[in-house]
């Protein structure tokens, strides 16, 4: 997930993404994070897709600033997305959306 501090990360999340498992993503985030703060997102696509573009289009925040790099063979392309965010629950918002996108992978 984003912020690997304190061993956060989006695998906290189970692969069906039920409500208890982002409760308890919530609680991790807010043992670790001070908020309102600018959190840091990523994300790994697919070069070959437009996969980059619909993920930068979920974070419209005046703050957002976004990075990116690809991998060494250029199959990949890694996001880096520095958001301002208020809470918790906007994170996992955030993460929500990004998951409707196939092939998606979240750090």
């Amino acid at each position: 997930m984003a912020n690997l501090k304190n061993n956060i990360n989006i695998k906290d999340l189970d692969e069906n993404q039920t409500q208890e498992s982002y409760n308890s993503f919530k609680e991790k985030l807010e043992s670790v994070e001070k908020f309102p703060s600018i959190y840091t997102f990523k994300f790994i696509v697919k070069t070959d897709t437009d996969k980059s573009t619909l993920v930068k289009a979920i974070f419209q925040h005046p703050s957002a600033s976004f990075s990116q790099k690809s991998s060494t063979g250029g199959k990949y392309i890694s996001i880096t997305i520095k958001c301002y965010v208020n809470n918790a629950d906007e994170v996992i918002d955030y993460y929500k959306k990004v998951s409707e996108i196939p092939d998606v992978m979240m750090l």
